[in-house]
């Protein structure tokens, strides 16, 4: 089947996609878009975690054909989205999106392999909550995993993060 949505943004198409593939693959075997991990493929670990129609899923249990028509955005079209947010930018600008910088900045990326989820995750929520509370945060950010750190500096970014949209930064 040929698959249409809209990714990060730019409209976009995968053609001879099979019914059972889930949107993980379709993102990084067929679109290119590699951010994503693919850790667990059963929805326990958060590294897969995109934005579908703005809410955050995990891309390993969604089937392709559940994304047809539908909006989605990975951890590769979160700067995109920052600019349409504050309605300045143009589309692909290298600048990083506000949480990006923040994990950067605190310290908060370690191996790698969970901050796309991460990110994508804690982004929603400050969409969602600009002030959030330590256990907004620890709610938000408890479907996602990471097995190098205690967690500390990934709620120093998210507070960074946070601390800098107050400031309109």
């Amino acid at each position: 089947m040929r698959l249409n949505l809209t990714v990060n943004g730019r409209p976009r198409e995968a053609d001879d996609v099979w019914e059972g593939e889930s949107l993980l693959y379709v993102l990084r075997e067929r679109l290119g878009l590699p951010g994503s991990k693919n850790a667990c493929e059963q929805g326990e670990c958060g590294s897969c975690t995109v934005r579908l129609d703005g809410v955050p899923v995990c891309s390993c249990l969604v089937a392709a054909g559940q994304a047809e028509g539908r909006e989605v955005v990975t951890v590769e079209g979160l700067a995109d989205l920052a600019r349409r947010r504050s309605g300045g930018g143009s589309p692909g600008e290298a600048e990083l999106a506000p949480v990006q910088q923040a994990f950067i900045d605190a310290g908060a990326v370690q191996c790698g392999f969970c901050t796309p989820g991460l990110l994508v995750a804690a982004d929603e929520m400050l969409e969602r909550d600009p002030d959030p509370s330590d256990a907004d945060i620890r709610e938000a950010l408890s479907g996602n995993l990471c097995r190098c750190t205690g967690y500390e500096k990934i709620m120093d970014a998210v507070r960074l993060a946070a601390a800098r949209g107050s400031e309109g930064v």
